[in-house]
This record gives C-alpha cells, structure tokens and sequence, in this order.
C-alpha cells in the first residue's frame, strides 16, 4: 500500500510526531525505580522496597560511599542492609570513573545505593563518566537506584547543596548539575530535622521549569515513570512555585501519590 501526502499534510504529521514524542518523555526514569530517601535511619519498610525492586535478596547490588570524607571511608565495608552480594565501589579519579575495569559490577547489578555525605564528591567522582552512563543504563534493564541524603539529591538533575564550601549554600556555581535520574527536579533533604521545609524557594524562584522536592528524615520517594509514592515515618514537601496559605510549599504523607507530569498529587 502507497501512501502520499501533499507538503502540507506531510509537515503537520511530521510536527505531530515531534509533539507526542516531546510530551512521552519521562521525568522518571523510563523503566526501572528510584528509591530516594531524605536521610537518617533507614526504615525496613524502604530498604525491604529497595531489595524487593532489585529482584530480592539474592540480586546483585552495589554499594556507592563516596559522598563520605576519606577518614569515614576506612571503616565502609559490604555490609548494606545485611545482604551479601554487595561489591562497594568507591574512587575519586574520573579517569577510574571512566574505566571498564571499574564499571564491569554495574553491569550484572539489579540495585545500587548511594550513600550519604556530601553532594560534589560524587560530582568530582562520577558527574558524565561511564560509571553514570552504567547506572542509566541499570535502570534500563528494569533495575533499582536507591540513596540517601546526598545519595538522593544526586538524583535529581538539578543539584542544590552542592557547595564545597558548606551545605547551606543552595545553589553553587560549578555544582548545579546532578544525575539527572529524575528530570526537572531538585531534590533536598533532612527538611525535618533541620528546618529546610522552605529552602527550596529560593532554586525554584531562579529555575521556575524546576519542581522542588523535600525529603524528611527515615521517608522517601518510590519513583516509576512519572509518579512517586511516599513511604516511611514523616512527610514530602512540593515545592512548585505557588503559595499555599502563606508557605512555598505543600506537604505528602505516607501513603500519597504525585503526578510528575500533572505536578499534582493523585
């Protein structure tokens, strides 16, 4: 069968293409989850969803320290949420980042966790090496990234907090850009503890395309696509740019669903 199509009709086809392509892009990843926590102890009920997403205990897993300072990284060993396939890797040379030799655990991994620390290590470290390339390319099997802390905020793909120079500093110049795992979104956390409710105004008032998200302590997010569910002991804070009786922000609890894409909640 021939199909024909005058100038005309051939452009708007063309331009409905682009159009649907443009709006089925995810903001979560396409296949595989995230599993992104704000901090603190870790419930079971997030690590036994992590596990669980990775294929269960006996799954391939990696364990990623290097947000930590170097005299915390002596004690590390494999011991992640009492699972035994577990292969820690750790470096702060790009060049080892960008290696084979390194990268080859990524490949027959189902879960990677990211500890917690601070942000511009694993921006020195990893920021556009093959080791980031390998853990895009894990979540496109089907498999899980999982963290804490700067282990979350990694994840998204603007970073805030980066500062070498201290962690109040929201938004620092050479350290804005983070995994991107999660698009058109920054990502915070500890909000609850140390009072961040409201820090994220201030990014999403400079980037208004951002969503902010604020992560308490012992809760996270369960990311698929393009929508989250919030588990663990205490609450979210969406960040969207609109007032809400007063405050930047609006709160999640255990239990609800957002919309990414609608940047509602369900």
């Amino acid at each position: 069968m021939k199909i024909s199509f005058g100038f005309s009709a051939a452009i708007i086809f063309i331009i409905s293409i682009l159009v649907t392509v443009t709006f089925s892009q995810n903001i979560g990843p396409t296949k595989g989850s995230l599993v992104i926590v704000g901090g603190g102890n870790i419930p079971a009920e997030i690590s036994d969803k992590f596990i669980e997403l990775a294929g269960g205990k006996d799954a391939s897993f990696i364990y990623v320290p290097t947000a930590l300072e170097d005299e915390n990284l002596k004690t590390i060993n494999s011991n992640l949420f009492g699972l035994k396939n577990v292969t820690v890797l750790h470096t702060r040379d790009r060049q080892i980042a960008d290696s084979e030799e390194f990268v080859a655990p990524i490949r027959k991994a189902t879960g990677v966790w990211f500890g917690g620390g601070r942000q511009w290590r694993l921006v020195d470290s990893y920021l556009n090496t093959l080791f980031q390339k390998e853990i895009l390319n894990l979540l496109n099997r089907g498999g899980v990234v999982g963290g804490s802390s700067a282990g979350a905020t990694i994840q998204g793909s603007y970073l805030v907090r980066g500062a070498r120079e201290g962690n109040t500093v929201m938004m620092a110049k050479g350290y804005e850009e983070g995994f991107g795992l999660l698009k058109d979104v920054a990502i915070d956390q500890h909000i609850n503890t140390r009072k961040r409710e409201a820090d994220l105004q201030e990014v999403i008032k400079t980037y208004p395309k951002l969503l902010g998200i604020g992560l308490s302590e012992s809760t996270a997010i369960i990311v698929q696509k393009d929508s989250f569910s919030v588990i663990g002991k205490d609450y979210v804070a969406i960040t969207d740019g609109k007032d809400y009786d007063g405050k930047p922000y609006y709160l999640l609890k255990q239990g609800d669903s957002f919309d990414l894409s609608e940047r509602k909640k369900k």
